[in-house]
């Protein structure tokens, strides 16, 4: 081996504790990133699911009496009537 490659080589082997533990946390932050991504994919397909579930249920429908309404209206409009007769007297 040449000088070059025999320094290259000390150097490396100086170095390979740290070379080493940057591509552990390398491989670890990419193994989260793609955890994190397929765990948001999953998340968004589920909530999408539940959105298209839902809204193809039909929605109730509701009917609502207004004969209450109809009935104290009447009452007012005969009290009124009542009223006005009685000041005209």
């Amino acid at each position: 081996m040449s000088q070059a490659k025999v320094d290259r080589y000390k150097k490396e082997k100086a170095n390979r504790k740290q070379i080493m533990k940057k591509e552990k946390m390398q491989n670890t932050v990419r193994k989260v990133l793609v955890a994190a991504v397929g765990l948001l994919l999953v998340c968004w397909i589920g909530y999408s699911a539940v959105d298209m579930y839902e809204s193809r249920k039909p929605t109730p429908s509701v009917q609502i009496n207004y004969q209450a309404f109809d009935d104290f209206a009447q009452e007012l409009t005969e009290a009124a009537a009542e009223a006005s007769a009685e000041e005209a007297q």
